[in-house]
């Protein structure tokens, strides 16, 4: 089970930690079981993601009859699940496409060809994105003898009904003991592939597939670059290098940035000396990763009731954070010559 924590800091904002789980788990409408086979069709019942009839409703129609567009712009509607009433979520182009539900699980499902299951699914944004999460039967143990260090695999696909997101795919490795998300791109495969709302979703299968490498291909290079990283021992000042040069302290004290950065840098330390998610790989570059990415994922501030922006960059679906991700592992790589 899943354990919440808050940890107040002294701007008065909360930090929001998700433990046991992913971190999508707690922005999900249900989760099931990772060993129980759940069918597209029983994800989407149960998340209340079926039927919603995503449409588009021209603008015009709803505006006085001597108003001229140059081009036409659309309503994105939906039928409520709870209420049966209708929401608008967006105003978009003439370019745009709908996408529904059904299409995006039915593309996960068929990536992967029936052979894994369905896990979580949800959405967020009052309905303006929608995600789920397949359980993939690929995961590797680093030092099983030893550290007994596991990362297991999600695909995740997730879309947006105002314009914001494509429809994507990714691929997420996440370690056990953190629950932090892994979802970092390697430079010889890919990890993600989007197709634009102005795309037509049903023939980008086999693409998706290819680009993906879901011959595993992409887990096979993470595994081998994860046991590089857990074999390349660090001290303590080259760990305070990889942060230092991440977080470079700033010159001047502008806005108590002096103080955040303290901040910073004394969570990073706590995190990777004291906590009992670095144990068995403290003093090695793969736990200076997974310091620096669980921060990212469990320690970062945010007002109250914005937890759940938090908890989606959290699963992946925030770009900025993702980047950050590549760029911590790439700062570590290169300072161990890995």
């Amino acid at each position: 089970m899943a354990h919440a924590l808050e940890i107040s800091d002294t701007t008065g904002e909360v930090a929001f930690a998700l433990r046991g789980a992913p971190a999508w788990h707690g922005l999900a409408n249900v989760n099931f079981d990772a060993d129980e086979f759940v069918s597209t069709t029983r994800m989407l019942e149960a998340a209340k993601l079926d039927n919603w009839d995503v449409r588009l409703l021209p603008v015009s129609t709803f505006t006085p009859a001597d108003f001229r567009f140059g081009t036409e712009s659309y309503m994105v509607a939906r039928t409520n699940p709870f209420d049966g009433g209708t929401d608008v979520l967006a105003t978009v182009g003439e370019r745009y496409r709908v996408v529904q539900n059904e299409d995006l699980f039915a593309f996960g499902d068929a990536i992967l060809d029936g052979g894994a299951s369905w896990e979580s699914g949800g959405s967020i944004k009052d309905g303006r994105k929608v995600f789920g999460s397949l359980v993939i039967p690929r995961e590797f143990t680093l030092d099983p003898s030893g550290a007994a260090d596991k990362t297991v695999t999600y695909l995740l696909v997730n879309t947006s009904h105002d314009g914001s997101v494509a429809v994507q795919a990714s691929i997420t490795p996440v370690r056990v003991v953190c629950q932090n998300t892994l979802n970092i791109a390697l430079g010889g495969t890919k990890q993600s592939f989007k197709i634009r709302h102005t795309q037509a979703v049903g023939g980008k299968v086999a693409a998706a597939r290819e680009a993906l490498h879901l011959t595993y291909n992409y887990m096979d290079e993470f595994e081998v670059e994860a046991k590089a990283l857990y074999e390349s021992a660090i001290n303590d000042k080259q760990w305070n290098d990889i942060i230092t040069n991440l977080y470079p302290k700033p010159d001047k004290d502008a806005k108590g940035s002096l103080t955040k950065w303290e901040n910073k840098i004394d969570l990073l330390n706590d995190i990777y000396f004291k906590s009992p998610t670095q144990t068995s790989i403290k003093g090695t570059a793969w736990g200076a990763v997974n310091a620096l990415t669980e921060r990212l994922d469990y320690f970062r501030s945010a007002r109250a009731g914005k937890s759940e922006s938090l908890l989606a960059a959290a699963s992946g679906f925030d770009p900025a954070i993702n980047a950050e991700k590549g760029k911590i592992f790439q700062a570590v790589k290169t300072l161990v010559a890995v």
